[in-house]
Parts: C-alpha cells; structure tokens; sequence
C-alpha cells in the first residue's frame, strides 16, 4: 500500500492505494480522509503600496493584462480621460479617470496580470 496527500479545492486528503497485481479487474475503493490543508503563504503586497499616495483608487474593473499605458504620473486628466488600457478576453478595455484631477502614481507595468480590483493607479 501507498499513501498520498491530495488537495482537491484547498481540501487536502490522505489517501491510501493498494499496489494492483496488474489486472484489469476493479480495484477495491481507496480510503480517503479529510484533513486541514496548509494555509497558503500570504500573497506579496500590491504594488499600490509602493507608488505614491493619491486620495483617488483607480481599480482594475475586470481581471486581464495591461496592454497600454496612456497616462504618467504628474498628468492633469479629467474625468473619462483614458489612463490605460486592459485586455481581457481578446477584448481591449480603456481605464478611464473617474474624476478630474492629476495623476499621483501609476501603480503597474506593461504586461502585468491584474486580477478586479486590483489598484492600477492613483489621483489626486
């Protein structure tokens, strides 16, 4: 016999297997008990902490990857202004400023994977 640790959705199971004899006949059902899995080491910091401090979030709407940025730091835009662009299902989404105001610090790079509600820059 053989045991195993499995994670099924967080979930993580011992699981005993007897060795087969190489038939093809079915196999007795395999044990399988429950335990706690290892809570995941906490995810690193967002980049939002380390650009600078505006008043105003600009946050990601949908989850995607960074394809253009059309704004810099220091930038006077008003509201609607497009920021950046994000692309999400071969689809291309503008990230517009949701106010008139400068921009204080743009919080991600070309290419970045950014999941919604992710900080992606800040105004003031």
């Amino acid at each position: 016999m053989k045991n195993y640790t499995i994670t099924v959705n967080g979930t993580a199971y011992d699981v005993t297997v007897e060795e087969g004899t190489g038939s093809t006949a079915a196999a007795p059902a395999a044990k399988a008990a429950p335990k706690a899995a290892p809570k995941a080491a906490p995810a690193a910091a967002p980049k939002a902490a380390a650009g600078g401090a505006g008043a105003v979030k600009v946050t990601a709407s949908v989850p995607g990857k960074v394809c253009k940025i059309e704004a810099s730091a220091g930038q006077a835009v008003k509201a609607g202004e497009n920021i950046m662009i994000l692309e999400a299902m071969k689809m291309e989404i503008p990230v517009v400023a949701p106010q008139d105001g400068t921009i204080a610090s743009i919080d991600v790079a070309v290419g970045d994977a950014v999941e919604s509600g992710d900080a992606l820059a800040s105004m003031n």
